[in-house]
């Protein structure tokens, strides 16, 4: 009962009880030379085969896999989900990173991108140290085990459309104090208020005398959010150079924050991430703010992720989950074959529960729930809180993409981004989004590269909730109680709206994945051969699989061969060529490297008994598609006519060894308009991690039942809700202009 008096006597003095909770302790050494070496030596086996069918020469770059999004319990958001109450498993420092990417999923380079307004002084000094210290560990730094690069994670969220812009990872090439930024730099506004909120006495102090067992974890917490409070917010208007080191920094939009980073002068590059996840974006919104003068630096933003463990981003569909030409109720759009909006869902859960649906009265609250719905915009749901999770169907969703992310934004996907133009400058030829194409984790347990396997749902994506029925009624405060069968309004951004938003991950549970990697081709395994491939955007993302991809134009000027990534101006129709090869099929428990490296304490904690294990054969690629998209030479043009998806597709042998196409666009020259092309090389299903989504069955009237994988308690711990998912690797596009056009 020393723990319970402990916590008691915390709660009655607001003693200084919980403790700081530092970077943690690596653990494992360098690996030995050999498995690079073999890792190499079997790509390049395979690489051989595809170049010897395409008559191409022998390449001298090897392909290299990456996460550079991950977070540890720096992060407040993976802090609250590490806690007890949400079936969290403790503490995940930025150390814990360093050794699950050497041994559980043996990455070649990684990156960490804790957010950046829980990030103190105390913490941006030991998560660099932790770097550092990772690096040192990874033997000759010609040829490491392994590359960690600084980075950060720069949070805003906006609740209109027009105040949106959403979340960018900063990664940072060099480690040494003089080329590193002093501090994060953060978005302030929702995620930096949350974090800085003077929480109640019953808000503080009700866990750690509830689940007096765990008490420390929640003293702990209290010290965390005490330490960010305790950091003051820097003066605006100051250079970033001349600031104090012991302030917080904002930045609240992209500009502010690129000119920040200009005024460092260090080698970084920024990467939007999360763009069509609705969980926290606003329906409606679209991208084309973000080209517009500053909110754009195309020296810096260079790459964009299209995959993540929040889903896939990819994809363009021309409906909306708003009309926002309209006002109201009419800005909800009725539902469309494939697609119906939560606004309308809203609505129908209402009318629902009228005795006589075609009365006045009960269309007047029909009418109000949409408009009420509309009128909370990210947070929506709660205008209906008490609604179950399975009268919501599949709204917002992307019924037809591959793993998308939840209530999908296509406005902001990243097809859309790269159709669009902006034609501020008269004078000048229309501004583009030149972007190369990664993918990621951003998994919030130290875990890069969590995707090598399909397994443990709970532990490698970020499926949370209470642990029991009692702590999940805790959670949901009397905002959340039924107020008869209406909706009811949610002023967006209110503070007791955004801490109700857990509501949210209820449904967002079901399309958590286990996160992408991202693939570089480089001519070495050193930190700057990476980054320097990473620069000229030869870097492709894969869904998770360590699936190998080229893609060339094979007639640039002078008949050279150019990479994905490539920019240029071409005077004859382009040809190109896409290879790819299938990962390796996984073979159970760890290699003996993994066993020897790690305690068996360590290694079960972090790796949960599975490691990046490949066997001899490879899974096969069953087809490639080739995407054209030829931006907008006018304001008016339909984004939708411009998506050519796919432009090609190729079906592919049933070959281990892997798949080559040729083509080339007749039409390129005639068009004399501009072109990107990006291939997808797409793999046999295999069975995935919440692959299903909603899982819908659908009724007569084509109405979705749900079957959702909660993270709570309502779904068994063991249930992986593994459905099959043909999994792919995205090239970076090359871009080319007709000569002389």
């Amino acid at each position: 009962m020393n723990k319970f008096y402990t916590a008691i006597a915390c709660a009655l003095l607001l003693a200084a009880c919980g403790q700081h909770e530092g970077p943690g302790n690596i653990e494992g050494a360098g690996q030995p030379d050999s498995m690079a070496a073999d890792k190499t030596a079997r790509q390049a086996a395979t690489a051989d085969v595809l170049a010897n069918r395409a008559k191409a020469g022998a390449t001298d770059k090897q392909i290299l896999f990456g996460d550079l999004h991950v977070h540890s319990t720096f992060s407040a958001d993976a802090f609250m989900m590490s806690l007890p109450i949400l079936q969290g498993e403790g503490a995940h420092p930025v150390a814990d990173a360093c050794d699950f990417a050497r041994y559980c999923s043996n990455l070649d380079f990684w990156s960490i991108n804790d957010h950046a307004e829980a990030i103190t002084p105390l913490r941006w000094k030991e998560t660099t140290d932790t770097i550092r210290q990772c690096n040192e560990l990874a033997g000759d730094p010609d040829n490491p085990d392994v590359v960690a690069y600084l980075g950060w994670e720069w949070t805003q969220i906006g609740m209109t459309p027009d105040s949106h812009y959403g979340h960018k990872n900063v990664i940072l090439r060099d480690l040494d104090d003089d080329k590193i930024p002093a501090r994060p730099i953060h978005a302030g506004g929702m995620a930096g208020q949350g974090m800085r909120t003077r929480q109640t006495f019953l808000q503080r102090w009700f866990p750690v005398v509830a689940d007096w067992q765990n008490a420390q974890r929640y003293l702990n917490a209290n010290t965390f959010q005490e330490e960010i409070g305790e950091t003051p917010i820097c003066a605006d208007g100051v250079d970033t150079r001349e600031l104090p080191l012991d302030c917080s920094e904002e930045a609240a939009s992209p500009d502010v924050l690129y000119e920040k980073l200009a005024q460092w002068g260090h080698e970084s590059i920024v990467i939007p991430h999360g763009t069509t996840w609705g969980l926290y974006s606003p329906p409606g919104g679209t991208w084309d703010k973000q080209l517009a003068g500053a909110m754009h630096d195309p020296e810096r933003q260079t790459l964009v992720e299209v995959f993540s463990g929040h889903g896939n981003s990819e994809e363009y569909r021309s409906w909306r989950a708003v009309d926002l030409e309209q006002q109201g109720a009419d800005a909800c759009p009725a539902p469309e074959p494939g697609f119906e909006a939560c606004c309308w869902r809203a609505g129908e859960i209402i009318g629902n529960l009228c005795d006589d649906r075609d009365s006045d009265e009960c269309r007047e609250k029909i009418v109000e729930a949409r408009a009420n719905y509309l009128a909370a915009s990210p947070s929506g749901r709660l205008t209906i809180p008490w609604a179950p999770l399975v009268e919501w169907g599949n709204c917002d969703e992307c019924s037809d993409c591959f793993l998308p992310s939840m209530a999908y934004r296509p406005g902001n996907s990243v097809q859309y981004i790269l159709a669009i133009s902006n034609f501020e400058e008269e004078d000048k030829d229309p501004r583009r989004f030149r972007f190369g194409f990664m993918a990621s984790s951003d998994n919030h347990t130290a875990r890069p590269g969590t995707g090598f396997k399909e397994f443990d749902r709970q532990a490698n994506t970020e499926a949370a909730g209470a642990r029991d029925e009692t702590w999940a009624e805790r959670l949901m405060p009397s905002y959340l109680e039924p107020q008869g069968n209406r909706s009811r309004q949610v002023t967006p951004g209110d503070p007791a709206a955004m801490r109700t938003q857990i509501v949210d991950f209820e449904r967002q549970a079901s399309f958590f994945m286990t996160g992408g990697l991202v693939a570089v081709h480089s001519p070495a395994r050193d930190r700057g051969a990476i980054w320097d491939s990473m620069a000229r955007r030869e870097i492709y993302g894969t869904s998770g699989p360590r699936i190998l991809l080229w893609f060339d134009l094979l007639n640039g000027p002078d008949g050279e061969v150019l990479p994905m990534g490539s920019e240029l101006e071409l005077a004859n129709n382009p040809r190109l060529r896409v290879r790819a090869a299938g990962s390796f099929e996984q073979t159970e428990g760890c290699p003996e490297e993994s066993l020897s490296g790690l305690s068996p304490e360590r290694l079960a904690y972090l790796c949960r008994g599975e490691c990046y294990n490949p066997g001899e054969k490879r899974r096969q690629i069953t087809r490639i598609d080739v995407v054209r998209i030829r931006p907008q030479e006018s304001p008016d043009e339909d984004v939708a006519d411009l998506i050519d998806d796919p432009w090609r597709s190729f079906d592919c042998p049933a070959d281990a060894d892997g798949c080559t196409v040729e083509f080339d666009d007749p039409e390129f020259l005639g068009s004399e308009r501009e072109a990107l092309y990006y291939a997808r090389a797409i793999e046999e299903p295999t069975p995935t991690v919440n692959a299903g989504g909603s899982r819908c069955e659908f009724d007569e009237q084509g109405d979705c039942k749900p079957d959702p994988c909660y993270g709570d308690y309502r779904s068994d711990y063991d249930d992986d809700c593994l459905e099959p998912a043909a999994h792919r690797a995205w090239s970076s596009p090359i871009f080319l202009t007709p000569a002389g056009g």
